[in-house]
């Protein structure tokens, strides 16, 4: 039986990517395990958004190299870069990393077991460059029944609604990596829902390059028109999310990765009305100035932005705001970042995270002149976050004293609806509460971006937490 270990970096999306990869080599017979060391193949799945995820890929590759190099045993083990980089860098990665195996792309996840059997057949040369099995620019989508093996915990998952992305922004690759927007049809994603939900999971994660733009790209391909049902701006959505609402059980709906653009009445509307859709929501704006948005082309302006967090806010009580913006892009002024911070203040996000200006290679935007220091981009992340930081606290504060409903994400960790895994907060509880369950608990106390946290009439003596809260 062959063993693989399969690392996966980068984002949600990634991961699921990841998960199909798994799947379908559980499938083909073949065991996954977690020791790089012990493996047959060893598969490190890339991000290539920014040159700090790059730098991350192409260390851990490395690494993954040397530990094989090391062990006379494992000479014959196989390794495989798969995911982002490959994608973006088919064309010179095969001779500038000869030490890999194989690069496969991101239509390549569900033919990775007969891609390894290929690679063990037959024998490669000492001086061989790596097998290439990338495609041209990705339309794979995955369905509700394509083999996947969950990474993360029981009580959550990431559910991908649709793939790539048709924004024409000039900071970003991801379009030239993932290809065109393409999204599942409502019946594929109320389908793997309902499974999820029957084996226990209390969280579906929502996730694509931009989940508001979800059906949008419906065609009827014997009208040759968009069908009527995905005409209106984010209708496919609304339905979509009444549906995930409809399924029995217990659990959370939560949308990830919306764009300000796509944004409508009724979608506010929606989530107002569907209970189980968690009071969260994550909308990257990445700028307020016109003038910056502008030039990221990000097909939003600063009254429309600032009309619509107002609509947001006034439609979904208790609604939670998390947002990212990005500082240091080409031709940002002083006073762009000052109205930006000005912004920041007034709106008081309740989640929200800055991005230094990564200048990518094949963008619009690393043409642009106007460049700015390495030296400017940290001085403005700095005092952004500062601002945040001061922010955050406060709106921690204001819900000491309050009951809220957590879900248990190991012992002496939980999260509240405001709270996404992995990149917002932590509500710290006792480490007897049971993982994987919604509890009831009264805010304690709070620091910077976490909350503390006990079950009602449980007395502050009895508070163990986590080490990780001392």
């Amino acid at each position: 039986m062959i063993t693989v270990s399969l690392i996966s970096l980068g984002c949600a999306k990634n991961l699921v990517d990841s998960e199909i990869m798994v799947g379908h080599l559980h499938q083909a017979g073949m065991q996954v395990i977690p020791e790089a060391e012990k493996a047959d193949v060893v598969i490190v799945n890339t991000c290539s958004f920014l040159n700090s995820a790059k730098e991350e890929s192409i260390s851990t590759i490395l690494e993954a190299h040397e530990n094989r190099g090391m062990r006379k045993r494992r000479k014959e083990q196989k390794l495989i870069v798969a995911g982002c980089m490959s994608q973006r860098f088919s064309k010179d990665l095969p001779n500038a990393m000869p030490e890999v195996d194989a690069f496969i792309g991101l239509d390549q996840v569900t033919k990775v077991a007969p891609i390894i059997e290929e690679l063990f057949a037959k024998e490669r040369g000492a001086k061989a460059v790596p097998e290439n099995f990338v495609t041209g620019r990705s339309t794979y989508i995955p369905d509700y029944n394509t083999p996947r093996f969950r990474l993360t915990p029981n009580h959550f998952a990431y559910v991908k609604i649709a793939e790539g992305c048709n924004h024409p922004c000039t900071f970003c690759i991801i379009p030239q990596i993932r290809g065109r927007h393409r999204s599942r049809t409502v019946e594929s994603v109320v389908a793997e829902a309902r499974q999820l939900v029957k084996e226990g999971v209390k969280e579906l994660n929502l996730i694509s390059q931009d989940t508001t733009f979800f059906g949008m790209d419906t065609w009827d391909e014997k009208a040759g028109a968009r069908t009527k049902v995905d005409s209106a701006r984010g209708t496919a959505l609304t339905t979509l999310l009444r549906e995930l609402n409809a399924i029995e059980g217990d659990f959370w709906i939560r949308l990830l990765y919306t764009h300000p653009a796509h944004w409508s009445d009724e979608l506010i509307k929606t989530i107002a009305e569907c209970p189980k859709v968690a009071r969260y929501i994550d909308i990257p704006l990445q700028h307020i100035s016109d003038h910056m948005l502008t030039e990221m082309q990000r097909e939003t302006s600063s009254a429309h932005i600032r009309d619509l967090v107002k609509r947001i806010r006034a439609g979904i009580p208790g609604i939670a705001l998390r947002t990212t913006f990005i500082v240091g892009f080409p031709g940002e002024t002083e006073a762009d970042v000052e109205e930006l911070c000005s912004f920041i203040r007034d709106v008081q996000f309740e989640r929200l995270g800055v991005f230094r200006y990564s200048q990518e290679e094949g963008t619009r935007a690393s043409k642009m002149p106007g460049q700015l220091s390495e030296k400017i981009k940290e001085a403005r992340w700095h005092r952004t976050m500062a601002l945040q930081k001061e922010i955050a606290a406060q709106v921690s504060e204001r819900v000491v004293g309050r009951s809220l409903r957590v879900l248990v994400e190991e012992p002496g960790v939980a999260r509240g609806e405001a709270d996404a895994p992995d990149i917002d907060g932590r509500v710290y509880v006792p480490r007897d509460l049971p993982v994987g369950k919604f509890i009831e608990v009264k805010i304690t106390g709070s620091h910077d971006y976490d909350l503390l946290a006990l079950p009602p009439g449980e007395k502050p003596t009895a508070y163990k937490v986590a080490k990780t809260a001392q």
